[in-house]
This record gives structure tokens, sequence and C-alpha cells, in this order.
């Protein structure tokens, strides 16, 4: 599911899927995304790259589109791949960065950036 908060500049997306279940935050306002993902019991954070991620106006579109159509071919379709590394638990001086969405998400996780 999707949830748009426009007034914020947040989208909240939880996908849920047994072994690959997560959630994750697109916070427009701070230009991070955060995601959960519960199989690992760890937390990946990325800045925002206008060039590779969608706008907030337009996140909502892509996403009916991608409900109703099953199979659209979009060149903003958004695909991160995470390798690992160092993790770290999150600072005071990260969840002043990232904001509070993604503290309450992430906090008490291990955090790779």
């Amino acid at each position: 599911t999707m949830t748009i908060h426009s007034e914020e500049h947040i989208v909240d997306v939880h996908v849920r899927s047994g072994v690959y279940s997560s959630d994750t935050i697109f916070d427009y306002s701070r230009g991070y995304i955060a995601t959960r993902l519960f199989s690992r019991n760890a937390c990946f954070i990325m800045k925002i790259k206008k060039e590779y991620i969608p706008e907030l106006h337009e996140i909502g579109r892509l996403a009916f589109e991608r409900q109703t159509m099953k199979d659209v071919y979009s060149p903003n379709n958004v695909w991160a791949q995470f390798q690992s590394g160092t993790s770290r638990l999150g600072h005071l001086k990260d969840w002043v960065l990232y904001g509070k969405r993604i503290e309450k998400l992430c906090t008490g996780l291990p955090l790779y950036q």
C-alpha cells in the first residue's frame, strides 16, 4: 500500500509479502529514503537523487499506472540495489538529519547508507 502525505512531502510504502515484507519512507522535505527490510532486521537509507527518483507529484500517478496496467513501461521505475557494508546504530545527529519519520522507522536497527 502507498500513502502520500502531500502537505508533509512524505510517501509511505508498505509491502506485505511474507519474507519480502518492508516499509519505506520517501521524505522529500529532507531528501532521504529509508527502507526497513523485515527479513534482515535492518534499515537502509539513501539520498534522493532527482535524476533517478520520481517527484512527489509523479509518484502517485506511477503507482496508479502500475496497479491498473500491471506491467507499464516507465523510465521512472524506482529500483535500488543495496550492497553489504558496515552498519551502525543511529545517533542523535543522524535523527536530526533524517527526521522524525525515518527515526521512528529505523530506531534500534542497524543503519546502512
